[in-house]
């Protein structure tokens, strides 16, 4: 299958490299030269506008947008507009808000898939785990692209109409959020309880059979191995919070309580504050563990 990607950053490349691998023929653009000479060098033929690439496309135009959300979205839908009819199919794999995604779908000449995209950077050579909404057409047409940019069929679904990809993996980051803030209390009580313990160790063992096993502790494990049981410089700072904040007001509008996401998203802002919370300073570096964000330092 011929499929255009535009926004070629960290997760961009990641979904030219695995259609890529899979067989299909992938056109990239983005605004940095340098990122489309990077998807090139992979195999990609390279494009130097959206126009040229909507134009190397031909019919049947199937085009996947991995920019960040919000603004950029929108002005690259607008660009998109004229060369697109009910044929064609866009993917909007970022971190969009769902409410955006359904305006997008309602306004958009082609069928609009909506697909929140869990895994980070970390899983580049796993796949992602994609959760799809829009048109049943559409979605059954990209299959074998899922397929590619996915664990495989079983890391990709259609949740439902426009918007339910994007809602579901805004509530699917509520849940990590709180995930995270548990482990980090947990570690932070082994931290400054009664006994000297190697957390490496401890979090090794818990991966190892026990109940709260998971890719997660994993990444504790990790950040302990590489960064001491004390953390080293990794500072009390959480970065993030937008999908939180949207699943907490969303929580809200639904008469649901969320005591712990709640809780969590209230950490991450107050790790702002800067009071040396340790499992503050985890949740940052596993951050860094799924995501390769930057992790903020202590001086």
């Amino acid at each position: 299958m011929q499929l255009g990607v535009i926004g070629l950053g960290r997760m961009g490349q990641i979904v030219v490299e695995r259609a890529l691998a899979a067989g299909h023929d992938i056109v990239a653009f983005d605004l940095d030269p340098e990122a489309v000479a990077t998807a090139a060098d992979a195999g990609a033929e390279p494009a130097d506008s959206i126009s040229d690439l909507t134009d190397r496309l031909g019919t049947d135009k199937r085009i996947w947008l991995m920019v960040p959300a919000g603004e950029p979205v929108d002005a690259t839908l607008d660009e998109l507009d004229p060369h697109l009819d009910e044929t064609d199919i866009v993917v909007d794999g970022g971190n969009s808000y769902f409410e955006d995604s359904v305006r997008r779908a309602d306004a958009c000449p082609a069928a609009y898939l909506d697909c929140g995209t869990s895994g980070g950077p970390a899983s580049a050579e796993l796949g992602f785990s994609l959760m799809i909404g829009g048109p049943a057409w559409a979605y059954d047409e990209l299959g074998p692209v899922f397929d590619a940019v996915a664990t495989g069929p079983d890391g990709h679904g259609r949740m439902g109409p426009a918007g339910s990809g994007h809602y579901v993996k805004m509530i699917h980051n509520g849940v990590e959020y709180a995930l995270m803030q548990a482990y980090g209390e947990g570690f932070e009580l082994l931290h400054e309880g009664r006994y000297d313990l190697d957390l490496e160790s401890v979090a090794s063992v818990w991966n190892n059979g026990a109940v709260i096993r998971s890719w997660l502790l994993e990444l504790c494990e990790e950040a302990f191995r590489e960064e001491g049981t004390d953390l080293g410089t990794v500072a009390d700072r959480i970065e993030g919070g937008s999908t939180g904040t949207w699943t907490v007001q969303e929580a809200l509008e639904q008469e649901v309580p969320l005591p712990l996401i709640y809780t969590a998203l209230s950490e991450r802002f107050g790790s702002r504050a800067d009071d040396g919370r340790f499992s503050r300073r985890l949740a940052n570096r596993l951050r860094y563990g799924f995501g390769r964000h930057e992790v903020p330092r202590r001086d």
